[in-house]
């Protein structure tokens, strides 16, 4: 009988044992509550909570202190005017909230104003009521995780979210089919991500390396572009190579016909003159002009003197 006793007694140590196990590793619950998830000042302003609502990944209710609120309004009547654009955007955030349908929101009433300050007012809290604390600030997150609280932060999960690799990086991929059009590649990511790859259908079955250009978000997923990367070397033109102490050959023209003179003027082009100088009839016409005006004063004093001349013979003669 003792020995069957004992083994009873040891069959029901090992039960409880494991049921305060499972109970301990169960979540943490408030009066059958789901986990209060105290709502920080900055993440009101901020203002991504609502997309963050928005798409149901809320695990708890969100519980926005009454001294949460009570700073938004002190920042709104007696910052500057910046600080007082971003309070009011606060106030605005907490009724979108409240308005939001699946979402359970809580005003928590712990007073207006928090003597030890807002962001140890919400330490407290969490450690009070076994919730986390939803917030942006850097210095809070550090010193939550010291205390053993547990934190949502926005900018973490924005991070996490963003895609690894961004336009301009470039990365070894291999090319596993054609895309939709015939010049495509289509290669995928350690994530499951589809990268096109333009210009690379030939290099299907190959690893190339590529260069992202832009990235397409949908409901469906997420989807990439890129090019290929040209690793052949430029060739680089090599400048001409002057040779010192040599001068540029003088460029021929043509010399100008001279003047001629009036008899010469009239007389037949000869068959053997080029056609350059049967196209510039110009050039010399201008040349005479000037010379036949120089020439025609000494052919008027010839003729006066050959006039002279005459009339002194005649007069001569009839003496």
């Amino acid at each position: 009988m003792e020995i069957e006793q004992l083994l009873v007694l040891g069959v029901l140590l090992i039960l409880l044992t494991e049921t305060s196990y499972l109970v301990a590793k169960l979540p943490r619950q408030t009066n059958g509550k789901k986990r209060m998830i105290f709502v920080d000042t900055s993440v009101l302003i901020d203002g991504r909570i609502i997309a963050v609502a928005a798409s149901g990944f809320i695990g708890g209710t969100l519980a926005i202190p009454r001294s949460v609120i009570g700073e938004l309004q002190f920042l709104a009547d007696n910052a500057d005017a910046d600080k007082r654009a971003r309070a009011r955007h606060g106030l605005d955030i907490v009724r979108e909230l409240q308005d939001m349908t699946g979402v359970d929101v809580e005003i928590f009433q712990d007073g207006s104003k928090a003597e030890e300050g807002v962001d140890e007012r919400l330490l407290n809290l969490a450690k009070k009521h076994g919730g986390a604390i939803c917030t942006i600030d850097y210095n809070l997150n550090k010193v939550a995780v010291v205390e053993g609280v547990q934190v949502c932060n926005v900018n973490e999960l924005a991070k996490s979210l963003r895609m690894a690799y961004l336009p301009g990086e470039k990365v070894m991929l291999e090319l596993v089919q054609k895309g939709n059009d015939s010049h495509q590649g289509v290669g995928y990511l350690t994530d499951g991500t589809m990268v096109v790859v333009e210009q690379a259908a030939a290099q299907v079955g190959q690893t190339v390396e590529i260069e992202f250009i832009r990235s397409l978000q949908t409901a469906a997923g997420k989807m990439m572009f890129a090019k290929k990367v040209d690793n052949r070397p430029q060739q680089k033109q090599q400048p001409r190579k002057k040779v010192l102490g040599t001068k540029p050959k003088p460029v021929a023209t043509v010399p100008a016909p001279t003047a001629t003179p009036a008899s010469t003027a009239t007389a037949p082009i000869q068959p053997q003159q080029s056609q350059q100088q049967q196209q510039r009839p110009s050039a010399p016409s201008r040349q005479q002009k000037p010379n036949q005006r120089r020439q025609a004063p000494r052919k008027q004093q010839r003729r006066s003197s050959d006039r002279e001349a005459t009339l002194i013979d005649l007069v001569d003669k009839q003496q």
